[in-house]
């Protein structure tokens, strides 16, 4: 019996024992997690150093960039004055030099003013009459091309007139018109500058026809020359020529006498043609 107790004893003894074993050990994980917590607070991890010390560069770098932006905008900002500046002083430059010449001119008589104005056309007309002499044997071709030719009907053949009075030819079968100086409908040529003309006309008169045939040249209504022919019972022909001076603005063109008749067909018989020989 007394030996039962005894090693409940022990047994119990036993068990405290243990149990204060345990409870000690889970007191010291306790101190060494408050430890770790400790330890963390104080000394914080290499990563965060690195960071913020990261940071702090940049920021010290992005401080050093201010000054040379700021030094490059007072260097424009002063160029940008300085050019504002002159164009101010220039703008009263030429301010002045106006006034000045506004001042010379109103200070003319009208005298004086009139005696420039003639001095000043005739040295206009003297240069331009030298630029004249000099370019002219330069003239563009195209301005001295001037040439016609037409016959006096288009298609069917007939006789015109005769009529009571003189009458204009039209001559509309047009075989050549280099720059346009002849009119077919009105039948009148217009020289389109000064120069030396050739005009040529050839009249036909059918044989059927007793009646003459004539028509005259005309330059400003006035009679240059004449084509007649005339033979009873047979065709008659006839032509004439002439050389004409033309100022710009003259007009030429044939006309039909009165009681005279002229007869064309597709054979061409009565033509008028011209073209400029040289410009004057």
């Amino acid at each position: 019996m007394k030996s039962l107790v005894c090693i409940l004893l022990l047994l119990k003894t036993f068990e405290f024992a243990v149990q204060q074993k345990v409870d000690g050990g889970l007191n010291e994980n306790e101190i060494s997690q408050q430890l770790s917590s400790e330890d963390r607070r104080q000394n914080p991890p290499q990563i965060d150093t690195v960071r913020d010390k990261t940071s702090t560069d940049g920021q010290q770098n992005c401080h050093l960039c201010f000054p040379d932006i700021h030094a490059a905008l007072r260097e424009l900002t002063a160029i940008v004055t300085e050019q504002k500046a002159n164009i101010r002083a220039l703008e009263m430059q030429l301010k002045e030099e106006l006034n000045k010449k506004n001042d010379e001119i109103s200070n003319f008589t009208l005298s004086q003013v009139e005696q420039l104005r003639k001095e000043n056309r005739g040295e206009a007309i003297v240069i331009q009459n030298y630029i004249t002499k000099l370019l002219m044997p330069w003239f563009s071709l195209t301005d001295r091309q001037i040439a016609f030719s037409a016959a006096l009907m288009q298609s069917a053949g007939g006789t015109i007139g005769p009529f009571t009075t003189d009458i204009t030819l039209t001559y509309r079968n047009v075989f050549t018109n280099i720059g346009n100086a002849y009119n077919p409908i009105t039948g009148i040529f217009t020289p389109p500058l000064k120069g030396a003309y050739m005009f040529r006309v050839s009249l036909y008169g059918h044989g059927s026809h007793s009646t003459p045939s004539a028509v005259s040249i005309i330059k400003n209504g006035e009679h240059v020359v004449v084509a007649h022919g005339h033979q009873a019972g047979y065709a008659v022909n006839s032509s004439n020529g002439v050389v004409l001076l033309l100022e710009v603005g003259d007009v030429v063109y044939v006309r039909l006498w009165s009681g005279r008749s002229i007869y064309d067909n597709q054979y061409n018989h009565s033509t008028f043609s011209g073209y400029l020989l040289f410009p004057l």
